[in-house]
């Protein structure tokens, strides 16, 4: 238990991290946020959580197959390693440029007068939309989620939903919500210092892990 417990917290962390930096989805969430109030958090998040169902769905139907061959879990692992290490890099970067503040709002504005023309449903299909047409997000779940997805399927199907999916989930609704209801409610935004030192400690708490990755998926394939 003490084991899941330390997978699940490093999980969370790696995730918390992606969550954090600007994105399609976020970028709705704050231009949503201005235009509907703190409710357009939740909806985006209902579309988002439909495309990482469908893959959990898929990460799932290939257990058995073919994921958990260790020549695959080596380069998956070892593919993790090199994604996070990148991702770690570009967070801290970002942070230490203070270009993880401005760019949000930008980022979602043709995305979010789209889904401002029609009501709670579309803002739904445009989370969905938006999320499955993201390169990065299909390349952090070919490699990143995999990886993190293997090492859950130790504990059984329970802590795979729980802990694994649901966990993840919950982090993309806080951080979508309170953006919404930052910028729904008049309040602006989270105090831009403050913003880059958070960023900051996610990026290097990120670089850590990769190296665990790496070392992991190597071992795998040189065993």
């Amino acid at each position: 238990m003490a084991e899941l417990w330390v997978i699940s917290l490093t999980w969370w962390m790696v995730s918390l991290s992606g969550v954090l930096m600007p994105g399609p989805v976020s970028a709705m969430a704050i231009t949503e946020g201005a235009r509907r109030g703190p409710a357009a958090g939740p909806l985006l998040t209902a579309g988002h959580a439909l495309a990482e169902g469908a893959m959990l769905g898929a990460l799932a139907a290939g257990v058995s197959t073919v994921l958990r061959q260790p020549g695959v879990v080596g380069v998956v692992g070892l593919l993790g390693g090199v994604v996070l290490a990148w991702m770690g890099w570009g967070i801290l970067r970002a942070a230490l440029r203070g270009e993880v503040v401005a760019h949000p709002a930008t980022a979602g504005e043709a995305a979010g007068e789209t889904a401002s023309r029609a009501g709670p449903a579309h803002l739904v299909r445009a989370g969905l939309v938006v999320t499955a047409g993201n390169p990065y997000w299909l390349l952090w779940w070919a490699t990143v989620g995999t990886s993190y997805f293997l090492l859950f399927t130790r504990f059984g199907p329970l802590a795979i939903f729980l802990f694994f999916f649901i966990g993840h989930l919950a982090l993309d609704l806080g951080w979508n919500t309170l953006l919404a209801t930052l910028v729904g409610t008049g309040r602006g935004r989270i105090p831009p210092a403050v913003y880059r030192v958070v960023v900051g400690v996610a990026g290097l708490f990120v670089l850590a892990v990769s190296v665990y990755f790496v070392i992991s998926g190597l071992r795998f394939l040189t065993a």
